[in-house]
């Protein structure tokens, strides 16, 4: 990835291969809705409700804050009103805030560290550099 500039904002999005398993989930939809007709039409919803998150969620990162995007929301908090990052086991990194409360960064992982240690002016550590 390149070294983002002052003025320029990094996004970090789900992968869009994600929306293999989305296609994955319809087929099993379509075989399974004929069976429970007509209440099984519901089940071609999820497909379509997962495909929307995927294309939806993100955080965007740039020098002064991040943006979080959800499915229904956003939120920006400055990085000035960042304590630091903590991460559960094998999900996304969530924002601790200086009052205590946090925001999930969707689709940001330990490997992309090194992009908002970049975009944020050091705020956020790298953990790959020595």
């Amino acid at each position: 990835m390149a070294s983002p500039g002052d003025d320029d904002a990094v996004v970090i999005r789900i992968s869009p291969m994600a929306h293999v398993a989305s296609g994955f989930l319809a087929l099993c939809a379509l075989t399974l809705a004929p069976f429970w007709w007509p209440s099984g039409l519901l089940l071609l919803v999820l497909p379509l409700l997962m495909s929307l998150a995927i294309v939806r969620y993100r955080t965007v990162a740039d020098r002064n804050d991040v943006t979080a995007r959800t499915l229904l929301s956003s939120k920006t908090v400055p990085w000035t009103h960042v304590e630091g990052l903590r991460f559960s086991r094998g999900g996304w990194a969530r924002a601790c805030r200086q009052d205590g409360s946090e925001v999930l960064l969707p689709a940001v992982t330990f490997a992309t560290l090194p992009t908002l240690n970049d975009v944020s002016g050091g705020r956020v550590p790298d953990p790959y550099s020595r």
